[in-house]
Formats: C-alpha cells, sequence, structure tokens
C-alpha cells in the first residue's frame, strides 16, 4: 500500500510556468510588463519570471502566444546607426571630447565605429552607460 502512494505521488504532474507573448513583438522593441504572460506549461528554453525580461530588447521578432527564451533579449540599446553621440577620448587625466556619427548601434559596453565629424577619421570606441562612446578607455 505504502508502496502504491509511493509510486502515484511520483508520478503526479509537475506544474511548471512558461513566459509567452500577449502580442507580437517586433525586433529592436522594448519589452513591457503588458506584452508577457504566464502560461502553465513546461515550454523548452522559455523564461519563467517576468522581471527576466521587462527593460529588456528583442533581438528577434517573437510572435503572439510563443515562449520568449533569453536568447531572444539582450540589453537595450543605446546608439542607433547615424546618430550624433559624444566621441570621448581618456587617457589618464586627460579627457577630450569631440561629436561624432556612430556607423551601427549598440548597447552599453558593445564596440562601435564612430567617425569623428571635425576630423572624419573613423575609430573603435566603446559604448558607456551615458551614451557616449569611449575611446582609449579599458574601463
Amino acid at each position: 500500500m505504502l508502496r502504491l502512494a509511493l509510486i502515484l505521488a511520483l508520478a503526479a504532474p509537475v506544474s511548471a510556468e512558461s513566459l509567452v507573448a500577449t502580442r507580437t513583438i517586433r525586433a529592436k522593441t522594448l519589452i513591457a510588463p503588458e506584452d508577457l504572460t504566464l502560461v502553465s506549461a513546461a515550454l523548452p528554453g522559455a523564461l519563467s519570471d517576468p522581471a527576466q525580461a521587462v527593460g529588456l530588447e528583442a533581438r528577434v521578432s517573437i510572435y503572439a502566444g510563443k515562449p520568449v527564451r533569453a536568447g531572444d533579449l539582450g540589453p537595450p540599446t543605446l546608439v542607433e546607426r547615424n546618430q550624433l553621440v559624444t566621441l570621448v577620448y581618456l587617457s589618464g587625466g586627460l579627457a577630450i571630447s569631440t561629436e561624432g556619427r556612430a556607423l551601427s548601434r549598440g548597447s552599453e559596453g558593445d564596440e562601435v565605429r564612430v567617425m569623428n565629424l571635425g576630423s572624419r577619421n573613423t575609430v573603435t570606441g566603446r559604448i558607456g552607460p551615458d551614451g557616449a562612446v569611449y575611446v582609449g578607455w579599458n574601463g
């Protein structure tokens, strides 16, 4: 009798929740709480907590009713292609800033190429948390 109860307890279905899109979310769109819902299903690869997705940017289109996976999301873009950005050169105590045009889009920490509008030279820098592009700085 005890053995039967143990087998039945182990055979009971495990409830899991998965995060799915409530609407079609286009690539490059920031995820908002109303874009997501939890369903009672174990969907392979799907996130299980809305807090893991809200505020991130969709890297690909996510269709309504489809699972939201970690690989489909990334940090929000701070710099768009052709956007005017502050280009900052840092070295020791020296800081020089000028205006540049981003040649690609990116998020904080990404490396992007930027054309210095004053000299027309192209440099590579890292996007900072303020949206400026830093050159000659490894922080």
